[in-house]
């Protein structure tokens, strides 16, 4: 049911992008707040509005060079959301729950859209033989590419790799002396990232992880 990505399929494919970013990004903000940092706040990052948290890199052009380098996902990113660590509560468990805030959103967002797929599918017939088909179309296409981004994006940030949310929480629970050590890789973290997917070094850990799960939540679909 999901055809081959075409011109108009890709502005498909950016909307979800925008709003899988976007939610991961206030989701981060929104758990600081709740521990006691306001920078995100004052910073005017606590906003569902995407252009306040665009990256012109992370947010369009790598989205693009993925998808025309071949890479089996499709990853973006927004501008990291502003926050003190320091100024957190129970500063250990706050920087666990802040950089798992976006992971957890990401994956929340997955299920809803996977949830309402679900309860539209016995009725997909009805509704592409009627005169809503091009709305429906385009709608179930917009809410199956939520799933996977926010699948793809959840799971690449749970990688061990600073400064994806999973270095954050590794560097959180290693000895302090080990994690300053580990965060050396920190501004190179990205690019590992990049070259790891273009050059299709993540296909093991895809197939495994992120191909059965897309299976599972758009069944019918694919």
């Amino acid at each position: 049911m999901l055809p081959d990505i075409n011109p108009l399929q890709l502005i498909i494919v950016f909307l979800p992008l925008l709003f899988a970013i976007t939610i991961h990004e206030v989701a981060h903000g929104y758990i600081a707040l709740r521990f006691g940092d306001s920078t995100a706040k004052f910073a005017g990052r606590l906003t569902l509005n995407p252009i306040k948290h665009l990256d012109a890199f992370g947010s369009v052009l790598l989205p693009l060079i993925l998808k025309i380098s071949g890479s089996p996902v499709i990853f973006g990113y927004a501008k990291p959301v502003p926050v003190d660590f320091n100024s957190l509560r129970n500063q250990r468990v706050g920087t666990l729950c802040v950089a798992s805030a976006g992971i957890v959103t990401n994956f929340v967002a997955a299920l809803i859209c996977s949830g309402i797929l679900q309860v539209i599918r016995p009725f997909y017939g009805a509704l592409t033989s009627s005169l809503f088909k091009p709305f429906v179309t385009i709608s179930i296409q917009i809410l199956a590419y939520s799933v996977m981004i926010n699948l793809v994006l959840g799971i690449l940030n749970l990688i061990p790799l600073p400064p994806l949310d999973g270095g954050r929480i590794l560097g959180t629970l290693l000895p302090q002396k080990l994690n300053r050590r580990f965060q050396i890789i920190k501004p190179f973290g990205i690019l590992i990232l990049i070259v790891l997917l273009m050059t299709n070094s993540l296909d093991l850990f895809i197939s495994f992880f992120i191909s059965p799960l897309i299976n599972w939540m758009l069944h019918g679909y694919l």
